[in-house]
């Protein structure tokens, strides 16, 4: 997907969430997001769980506990990684990168 077009569907999310028609979570595409989720993160991550530390979850309680429940947090540690996560920056582009914070935080928001 171009830049102008990412852009201006960025932009439109924006629009919308502000006339309350979407969440903010939903300006990344949420499939695409399911689908790197699922490829790179369900192995450690399944159900929003954690199998390596379980009291630092992908639900919306644990990732407010740890400050994590922002678009640019989840990126940062998607990008970054920390402590047993590896880091994905190289790996995954910014697009897969930018899909996979908005999957993340749209599932806690409903619970997983």
């Amino acid at each position: 997907m171009s830049t102008m077009k990412r852009f201006f569907l960025g932009l439109f999310a924006v629009v919308l969430s502000w006339l309350g028609i979407v969440a903010p979570a939903l300006a990344g595409d949420l499939a695409h997001g399911g689908q790197i989720f699922s490829n790179n993160c369900a192995a450690c991550h399944i159900g929003g769980g954690n199998v390596v530390n379980a009291a630092k979850t992908l639900k919306l309680a644990d990732l407010q506990t740890y400050e994590m429940d922002s678009l640019d947090a989840i990126k940062y540690q998607v990008t970054n990684g920390k402590n047993a996560m590896p880091a994905f920056a190289g790996r995954l582009t910014e697009e897969d990168i930018d899909d996979v914070a908005s999957y993340v935080l749209d599932q806690s928001e409903k619970g997983w």
